[in-house]
């Protein structure tokens, strides 16, 4: 048989409405918290559980969240939704996860389907720099926040990596190995890490005085192997003076790179260094494990619902703000010191 709210307030010698609010964690700090730890004890002996479709038609809420991701096969992505789960799970929300594929039509579509749930906010890792889901979000005030993202219409709150200060500490690092011919393939334009981490490098690049026909990007069609792959050998092809080192756009991009370089009979780090960025799970066992920039990524996923549940809470408003976690450089195996042989 089915435990009632009434069966625990009854057996806990409570209110049925005091019996709710310790049974909700968004309203049990109204509560003693020998009452709360007293119902919450019947509850579980009771096998009780809560009826959440009579709780949102009373509320409004449903306790679900909207997250939209890119590409759940990236390894950056699934360590951001956990940090996302652990927080919504200590408040009795739950995250509802679409993968878009990157594609635009295809977010569009999974973000009116979450719409029509009724989801009480929204996490999207998957912002373009111009996007019509953010401006409809940001428009209709609904609770919402970006993650590892930004939009150049400055429109919801962000958590993302200081990815300007990041390149520019793995520009520092090749110079101090010897480095000035630098190349930078970089992620596509139309997502702000590939646009930021390339105007980054630039910077760098002019703030150290290096030449910059000796420090050319090239963008890779996407963040993947094989577009670092392909990115690599056209830009081998295409320079007359050749890097000797690459900053790549991501592990992947990095990753790709390395498998080029092998195509040209070229060693990694002997003849090229290569750095990623994010330090996604496991290139420290690669052959050479990458040196690469650190993004914390489950710190990205807890403080961007933490901001959330602040917005939802009335605790904040949704101000454009954005909240740049560091990147750390970890250095491995694919950095060296630039070899005597380069001729140059």
């Amino acid at each position: 048989m089915t435990s009632t709210l009434a069966d625990v307030a009854k057996a806990a010698g409570v209110h049925p409405g005091t019996a709710s609010k310790a049974l909700n964690p968004e309203t049990r700090h109204r509560v003693a918290d020998d009452t709360v730890k007293r119902v919450l004890s019947i509850a579980k002996k009771l096998n009780y559980q809560p009826n959440n479709i009579a709780r949102s038609l009373r509320t409004r809420k449903t306790g679900t969240i909207g997250l939209l991701v890119p590409d759940l096969t990236n390894a950056l992505f699934p360590p951001i939704v956990r940090g996302i789960e652990r927080v919504l799970s200590e408040h009795g929300l739950h995250a509802l996860v679409v993968n878009t594929d990157n594609n635009p039509e295809k977010a569009n579509q999974l973000f009116t389907a979450l719409r029509l749930r009724q989801c009480d906010g929204f996490i999207l890792a998957t912002a373009f720099r111009n996007d019509p889901i953010v401006e409809e979000l940001a428009e209709r005030n609904i609770p919402s926040v970006l993650v590892n993202r930004l939009t150049d219409k400055k429109l919801l709150p962000s958590v993302s990596g200081d990815e300007w200060s990041a390149m520019h500490v793995a520009v520092d690092h090749l110079i101090s190995l010897g480095h000035t011919h630098i190349a930078h393939i970089a992620g596509p334009r139309s997502i702000s890490n590939g646009s930021i981490r390339r105007a980054a490098f630039l910077d760098a690049v002019e703030e150290k005085k290096l030449k910059k026909d000796h420090c050319p990007v090239i963008v890779a069609s996407e963040y993947s192997e094989d577009a670092g792959e392909a990115a690599l050998l056209k830009l081998f092809a295409s320079t007359k003076v050749k890097p000797t080192a690459i900053i790549a756009g991501n592990d992947q991009i990095a990753i790709g790179a390395i498998d080029g370089l092998r195509q040209l009979k070229l060693s990694c780090p002997e003849d090229v260094s290569v750095i990623g960025f994010n330090d996604s799970p496991l290139v420290d066992r690669l052959q050479p494990s990458l040196t690469t920039l650190h993004l914390p990524k489950h710190q990205l996923g807890e403080d961007a619902a933490v901001i959330l549940l602040e917005i939802m809470s009335g605790k904040r408003t949704q101000k454009a703000e954005a909240h740049l976690l560091p990147c750390d450089l970890i250095v491995r195996n694919s950095t060296a010191r630039m070899s005597s042989k380069a001729n140059r």
